[in-house]
């Protein structure tokens, strides 16, 4: 434990950081542990050794390098979650190209532009997944494209051609590409889902996401022994770090349940494939719980696992720590910009510190929390930004060098826009974002407290909290709410009179609005700038009809 009372702390771990790429890793993995499972998909029954997927891998690797893909260039992967996006991963590691992740739920115009500001060469894409054909929108915007020299469709003759004129190359080239590269190389590119304007693709190094899902799988305790459910999407960072390098780099097995969450899916694939960890964020979670069949799975083998995105209401960890049997289950915090993760709870964590803090500094990080304003470094057990530094934090945004002076700055402290405490011990609470806190009447009103009070009603399922406009006290809290099956909805007088004496008057919801779910992004993140919009949109109607 650190003496000092300011809050600055960082994070002690006897193992050094990692100094491989991406690609020489994998490959001491499976030399180490040829035979034993590296990836299952559930949906369609693959099944790959080390030592077999290792082999796809390299395939594939000098497949992009006979079709011109080389050390910088940039290559696109748009596509849920499934063994290809896998390969692709790995495969552009090894050859020094940066793989950038698009979004599966983007459009035409979104595309566009991802693939217009990273200049991408390659496309990997998936002809088509539920409602989106990808490649009729791929076909609208190639001509307003003019790096974009091919595109390969998953599963198409053109994605076997690579894989014939890999197995048919010189493995020599491989490792003369491999000898090439440098752990500080940018690799990765992930466009922050921004609320406002276009988003950012933060630039992340081998060093900065191998060590990231290599400490995040020692806080876990994995090794070859363990098969992680990776229900959680694989552009992201939870699903591509967290999920799949943390798993290579300890030779544990990746097992995708499904090509994008399925409670019903996930719940069969932890069974069926004996998964000691499971990742999501807490609605995930809330939707395995409920599911009806939940009872007839036999998650005995489940130890362990990572919860993300968003807080984790008390309750919700209670039923998964008693009836998923995850006694160890992980609270991680980051940002993609941090590669994610910078702070974890550990194994033997209590219960109130893995859903009332985001645990300690992960290994060789520095967190402090400071005056948003001022940047001097508060004492502890005030709240104020989260600011992170260490071999995390990104390379910069791509192509935006204001935008990255922005969030990093001459220290290279990344500022995150979070805001948090830090206790005695170094445990971090996030209490809500900058741009999240409500100020009603010269009160700064944190909503993260009241939804965790608003989880002890019986009645409720999941709850937000966001402020609204309002003429007398510049905002007003509006309370979003998801009611439990069969029960009464709610009303604004009676969700009042449950507050009522319990918590402060100007903490109470003034509007209630009920919901089936609440606006989320791909990786289960609650939208609440698009839940404020929507809310200011209700009042003024309200207005309008009175």
């Amino acid at each position: 434990m650190s003496e000092s009372t300011e809050s600055y702390t960082f994070g002690v771990w006897d193992a050094p950081l990692l100094g491989d790429t991406i690609g020489a890793n994998l490959d001491r993995t499976a030399a180490a542990h040829p035979d034993r499972e590296a990836l299952v998909d559930y949906t369609t029954g693959i099944r790959w050794t080390y030592r077999e997927f290792t082999a796809e891998v390299d395939a594939l690797a000098l497949g992009l390098l006979a079709a011109g893909i080389g050390k910088g260039d940039r290559v696109g992967i748009w596509a849920p979650n499934c063994p290809q996006w896998t390969l692709t991963q790995y495969a552009t590691a090894k050859i020094g190209a940066i793989l950038v992740n698009i979004n599966p739920a983007y459009r035409s115009h979104e595309l566009r532009y991802v693939l217009r500001q990273a200049g991408i060469r390659l496309l990997v894409a998936a002809p088509s997944f539920k409602t989106s054909d990808y490649a009729a929108m791929i076909a609208e915007v190639e001509p307003e494209c003019p790096e974009l020299e091919q595109v390969v469709l998953l599963d198409s003759g053109r994605w076997r051609e690579l894989f014939t004129a890999g197995r048919a190359a010189d493995p020599d080239l491989l490792a003369a590409a491999g000898s090439g590269l440098s752990a500080d190389d940018p690799i990765n590119i992930q466009y922050t889902s921004g609320t406002t304007g276009f988003p950012k693709g933060a630039t992340l190094s081998h060093h900065n996401i191998l060590n990231n899902g290599y400490f995040v799988g020692e806080l876990c305790g994995y090794t070859e022994q363990d098969r992680i459910c990776i229900p959680v999407p694989f552009y992201h960072c939870f699903g591509m770090v967290m999920g799949n390098l943390a798993a290579t780099s300890h030779g544990a097995a990746m097992v995708i349940p499904a090509p994008s969450f399925d409670a019903r899916a996930t719940l069969e694939a932890v069974a069926a494939e004996r998964c000691t960890s499971l990742y999501g964020v807490p609605t995930m979670f809330i939707a395995e719980l409920a599911d009806p069949e939940f009872d007839s799975y036999d998650l005995s083998s489940l130890r362990t696992g990572i919860m993300a995105g968003s807080p984790c209401p008390v309750e919700v960890m209670k039923q998964v720590i008693e009836r998923m049997g995850m006694h160890e289950v992980s609270i991680c915090y980051g940002m993609t910009e941090t590669s994610p993760v910078s702070t974890q709870t550990r194994r033997d964590d209590s219960l109130v510190q893995r859903t009332a803090t985001v645990g300690r500094a992960g290994p060789h990080i520095e967190i402090k929390i400071a005056d948003p304003v001022s940047g001097v470094t508060l004492p502890r057990g005030e709240a104020g930004e989260l600011c992170t530094r260490g071999y995390s934090v990104m390379l910069g945004y791509w192509g935006e060098p204001e935008q990255t002076a922005g969030a990093i700055d001459s220290a290279r402290w990344m500022h995150t826009g979070d805001l948090a405490t830090m206790d005695a011990d170094g445990y971090i609470a996030i209490t809500g974002r900058i741009k999240d806190m409500v100020i009603r009447g010269g009160e700064n009103i944190y909503p993260r407290e009241i939804e965790e009070f608003l989880y002890t009603h019986p009645d409720i399922l999941d709850a937000q909290v966001i402020g609204v406009p309002d003429a007398k006290y510049g905002e007003e809290l509006m309370a979003w709410i998801r009611m439990r099956p069969g029960t009464t909805p709610l009303t604004p007088e009676s969700l009042r009179e449950y507050c009522r004496g319990k918590l402060a008057h100007y903490k109470i919801p003034r509007y209630v609005h009920l919901v089936d779910e609440f606006p989320m992004t791909v990786t289960g993140k609650i939208r609440k700038v698009e839940m404020r919009e929507i809310g200011a949109r209700l009042l003024d109607r309200t207005e309008e009809d009175a």
